[in-house]
């Protein structure tokens, strides 16, 4: 018997719905917000309204593809952190009450145990792979950045974290420094296929252990180019394409170094990639040639799947669903992960 989940994301400015049969995704829609662009960045109050405005064409959309009626639901699914709290409760609020008048189950889902699950989104003939336990995830967004120990589907363990910045933040500011349209990262990647990723070098943090830092990388990147602009004027825009490659080089490099002493520390080499910096084509080459130098098993979800979207949500409430691990009427969101 099939088991049909709706999937609610709505943790940051991107309004998703999917519905998934089983482990096999029907629909996945997404509406993003176009407004933020003029802010270079998220602006929470406004992201809050426009969820209000796109929730229910978009869930409405995502039944319509799937093409079942929201009366073969199993159970409903919301992110319920971490994220921001006004655009939390709408997706929270809608789930509850969306549950409540069909009187099916509610589950509640940990967004960073998301990305990390949604490597387990099948294709209809089940012929891709899949992870396999224990493995590690570098899970990599704008907000944030770790390296987990997965050992069950909610068997989890942070062994390495950001103490300051996200990597995924980290690209959006250097775009924001060289005059680039938020989000910066999906651009500077673009930038940066034309570029020398050695031309200049950027200051690497030296912290011990499995963590990341970032700010210090964002400080030298911001004074580099402070310097370079008092001599001349036009620097960023005769050198942006080698300084896209540059800073990405840079941020990409710090990442895989971790992952590469995580692996050895805990001779785990099923690696797994995830959150929306995986989508970068230069970190992809880069995990590939890892992977060849040094024996590991890669695992990368497909793009649609990396960045914040509802297919995800929807997979983890499946393996909820199939644990009868279930959430009430009480539920709250929260703004940091509880992972």
């Amino acid at each position: 018997m099939s088991i049909y989940i709706l999937g609610i994301e709505s943790s940051c400015d991107d309004t998703a719905a999917a519905i998934i049969e089983n482990d096999i995704i029907l629909s996945n829609i997404t509406a993003g917000q176009e407004i933020h662009r003029n802010f270079g960045g998220v602006v929470p109050e406004l992201a809050s309204r426009a969820h209000q405005q796109n929730i229910i064409p978009v869930i409405d959309t995502a039944i319509k593809k799937a093409n079942i009626s929201k009366n073969q639901l199993s159970a409903v699914a919301f992110t319920k952190g971490p994220g921001l709290l006004g655009s939390l409760l709408v997706g929270t609020s809608f789930a509850k009450a969306f549950a409540l008048g069909l009187q099916i189950p509610l589950v509640e889902v940990d967004h960073l145990q998301a990305h990390i699950l949604a490597h387990f989104i099948r294709n209809y003939d089940r012929t891709n792979p899949v992870p396999h336990f224990p493995f590690l995830c570098l899970t990599v967004s704008g907000g944030h950045t770790q390296i987990v120990i997965v050992r069950e589907y909610f068997n989890m363990e942070i062994i390495g974290q950001t103490i300051d910045d996200a990597a995924g933040e980290t690209f959006d500011k250097a775009a924001k420094i060289m005059g680039i349209t938020y989000p910066g990262g999906p651009i500077i990647d673009q930038l940066a296929e034309k570029g020398d990723p050695n031309r200049f070098k950027f200051a690497k943090p030296n912290i011990t252990g499995l963590n990341f830092s970032f700010s210090g990388l964002k400080t030298s990147f911001l004074y580099f180019l402070r310097d370079r602009l008092k001599e001349d004027s036009g620097f960023i825009e005769k050198n942006k394409h080698d300084l896209c490659a540059s800073i990405q080089s840079t941020i990409i490099d710090i990442l895989i170094s971790k992952l590469k002493m995580a692996s050895d520390i805990t001779r785990i080499s099923e690696i797994a990639i995830a959150g929306g910096v995986s989508a970068n084509s230069y970190f992809r080459k880069t995990i590939e040639k890892a992977s060849e130098q040094w024996g590991w098993n890669i695992f990368i979800p497909p793009p649609d799947y990396t960045t914040d979207n509802a297919a995800m949500i929807a997979i983890a409430g499946y393996f909820k669903y199939l644990n009868g691990d279930f959430s009430d009427q009480s539920a709250t969101p929260y703004a940091r992960s509880i992972l």
